[in-house]
């Protein structure tokens, strides 16, 4: 494989430290430890969601309330032409980011100015536009990226040349992401329907490159939970971890990742017949589950399955957030409640909200159910109808289920928080969740590869279109949700909540916006040049905060909601790939 650098990369490699431009002198690159990963400095972004918890919480707050209506622009970038569904990671002043086409650069974090960039040559059958990174990694002195023809690549952080590169699958790991913990680099991948030999989960050595374990995500005949796929042949057995990366418990040495939706997409496809396998979990493992796997070996130490035996592609497969919570649940907000927690009580949890609907929370040592609620609402046609208080056991919506080849149905939810994330913030122990109150209108279809067809977004029968878009705050301790704004225009951005007392939050209107974390006020609006896209992170370089977002447009995550909501905005301004970066002007 070719790989490109430019001339400041080349002098950069002939010297140890470097001066970028705008930014002071700097001692000898500082490699990025164990340590450091497990408990980054505030200045720097250096995970998905700048932590390993995957809480999305920033420590800084020299943007905040008081003086947010003061930020402006402090510098922009273009990119490439592409898909665009990634965040970037910040380490020491630089920033290195996925460019859309699937090559990797490093800008100045000030000013944007380009450091150095890695390119592939990719076969012909790799379409590197479609590519659809959502992380990059960051260890020692090497960056990680997962290439959509299949290569693990190690890039040398300074220089931008490549270290190793590791073959690891076929090319399926377009849409999936890193997460670096304990010296290994653990990647989730983009199965191919039907069939379950790329459906897994890998730990690479960070150093060499080398294969530590993998963990395929759907149970083989001979497997514990084989049985759950009835007498469908192993091999076609395929539940993919293709979406936002898990996390990681240091003290638990326990990674929590989630697993999307068994495929073909409906039961009839799948088994023949709808009832072929039971409503109740544990069905089709592990699809649409909560797993805990020991870092070292990849060993399954328990899983959560939260929608048993799937009939409409609703993913489970967002961020699995961690937490220390003081657990209130009230009834009043919380469906389902385990019939042993105490009030008061604190546990180590994890948290998920998923693409399909549905909020859960369990206990983070033994995958104990503690409380779920339909998410974002209560409504008849929600896709699960039962959760057991005992056993922590869920039971699908058989009214919902395709029966018969044509069927048609309307179901909720679909696409809800779709492929950004969403943020925590441990000062008030509050989940916000970006959502779209969006069902899915599917008519069965046993002569399509998918199981379905036609099929499409819509939204929520009876809802006002001006609340199609809606930014939440959950009390996690109690489950009480408020809608801090809603809006009629379609957002693809990911939330991001400050020590600054502030939610940042952008949109398919190029808006983006900082709200206040209490009460949802809106403080500050700046219009950019072109559609928000996941992102949205904020870090610092001496002593100065910036805050930062990537344009552009992603597949189905964006282009489905845009349908919907078109007529209540301008032309949507497509495809325009920018990073765009925010800042409190300097004291005079």
């Amino acid at each position: 494989m070719k790989k490109t650098a430019t001339s400041l990369a080349a002098l950069l490699a002939a010297t140890v430290s470097y001066c970028a431009p705008g930014l002071a002198q700097a001692p000898a690159f500082k490699p990025v430890t164990d340590a450091i990963l497990a408990n980054p400095d505030p200045a720097d972004w250096l995970h998905l969601n700048r932590t390993q918890d995957q809480q999305r919480f920033s420590p800084l707050d020299q943007i905040n309330k008081s003086n947010v209506s003061k930020l402006q622009m402090a510098w922009a970038r273009g990119l490439p032409s592409g898909t665009q569904e990634s965040v970037p990671v910040v380490y020491n002043g630089v920033m290195y980011l996925y460019a859309p086409g699937a090559s990797i650069q490093a800008v100045d974090a000030t000013n944007g100015d380009l450091l150095w960039e890695y390119s592939r040559d990719y076969p012909k059958e790799v379409n590197p536009q479609a590519a659809r990174e959502k992380s990059l990694g960051i260890y020692e002195d090497m960056i990680y990226f997962a290439a959509p023809d299949g290569y693990l690549v190690a890039i040398d952080a300074q220089t931008g040349k490549e270290r190793w590169a590791t073959k690891v699958d076929d090319g399926g790991q377009t849409a999936g992401g890193i997460l670096v913990a304990e010296g290994k680099i653990i990647t989730n991948r983009t199965c191919i329907e039907g069939t379950r030999p790329q459906c897994f989960i890998a730990a690479h050595d960070a150093k060499t490159g080398k294969e530590v374990w993998r963990f395929h995500t759907t149970a083989g005949a001979d497997e514990p939970g084989g049985d759950t796929w009835a007498d469908m042949p192993t091999d076609k057995r395929a539940a993919s971890p293709w979406g936002l990366p898990g996390s990681y418990d240091p003290k638990r040495k326990m990674l929590y990742w989630g697993v999307a939706n068994p495929d073909p997409y409906t039961r009839l496809s799948r088994h023949g017949r709808y009832d072929a396998v039971p409503f109740q979990s544990p069905v089709n493992l592990y699809s649409n589950s909560t797993l805990a796997l020991d870092i070292e070996t990849g060993k399954l130490k328990w899983y959560y399955q939260e929608l048993p035996g799937d009939d409409w592609d609703a993913d489970h497969n967002q961020e699995r957030i961690l937490a220390r919570v003081k657990l209130n649940p009230d009834p009043k907000n919380i469906k389902w409640i385990a019939d042993d927690v105490k009030a008061g009580e604190e546990r180590d949890v994890v948290m998920t909200v998923a693409e399909g609907g549905g909020m859960f929370v369990v206990d983070r040592e033994t995958g104990k159910f503690i409380w779920a609620k339909p998410f974002p609402y209560d409504v008849p046609d929600f896709n699960i109808s039962k959760v057991d208080t005992k056993t922590g056991a869920t039971t699908i919506n058989v009214d919902k289920l395709f029966k018969t080849d044509g069927d048609a149905k309307v179901g909720c939810f679909h696409n809800t928080r779709g492929l950004w994330s969403i943020a925590y913030n441990p000062k008030n122990t509050s989940l916000y969740v970006p959502f779209q109150d969006q069902c899915v209108s599917m008519v069965s279809n046993l002569k399509a590869k998918t199981g379905w067809g036609p099929r499409r977004g819509v939204m929520r029968p009876g809802i006002d279109p001006n609340k199609y878009m809606n930014l939440a705050k959950i009390d996690m301790s109690t489950g009480e949700m408020k809608i801090l704004h809603s809006q009629p225009q379609a957002s693809a951005s990911s939330a991001l909540v400050t020590a600054g007392d502030l939610v940042f939050w952008g949109d398919q209107n190029r808006r983006f916006r900082a709200f206040d974390a209490d009460n949802g006020k809106m403080l500050w609006q700046g219009l950019v040049g072109g559609m928000v896209m996941n992102s949205v992170i904020t870090y610092a370089v001496n002593g100065k905060q910036y805050v930062m977002i990537f344009t552009g447009e992603g597949q189905s995550v964006s282009a489905g909601p845009l349908g919907l909501t078109q007529k209540s905005m301008p032309k949507a301004v497509r495809g325009h790939n920018s990073v765009f970066v925010f800042a409190l002007p300097d004291a005079t």
